[in-house]
């Protein structure tokens, strides 16, 4: 059965799906590939790649990070060394945290 209500997205998510969806779809296009070539070579239907490209925010990340990969489309560093320096980064800045966030229940004491 089908989800009867529909999520909502803040504009600027909406706007960085639709852009990155358009960069795919730009690189797609400028390696001389085709939806159905693109759709083999990432394991997935030509209507992902379709919808991925117009922004579709119910898309899977995973799967439009590697039809963004496949292209050539940069996403966060264009080579492989800063992205591996940004985890190990952000890995340990990660690890000097907490593990979990809690609200503590402050007690006020309003007895006069």
């Amino acid at each position: 059965m089908a989800k009867t209500s529909t999520r909502t997205y803040s504009r600027y998510s909406r706007d960085a799906a639709r852009l990155l969806g358009l960069m795919i779809r730009t690189a797609r296009i400028e390696r001389k590939l085709t939806v159905e070539e693109l759709a083999e070579r990432a394991g997935v239907s030509r209507g992902l790649i379709y919808r991925a490209e117009e922004g579709d925010m119910g898309c899977a990340i995973g799967a439009v990070f590697e039809l963004a990969t496949i292209v050539g489309v940069p996403l966060f560093t264009p080579d492989q060394v800063s992205m591996t320096l940004h985890t190990a980064n952000a890995e340990k800045t990660l690890s000097l945290m907490p593990r979990s966030v809690y609200h503590s229940k402050k007690v006020v004491n309003d007895d006069f």
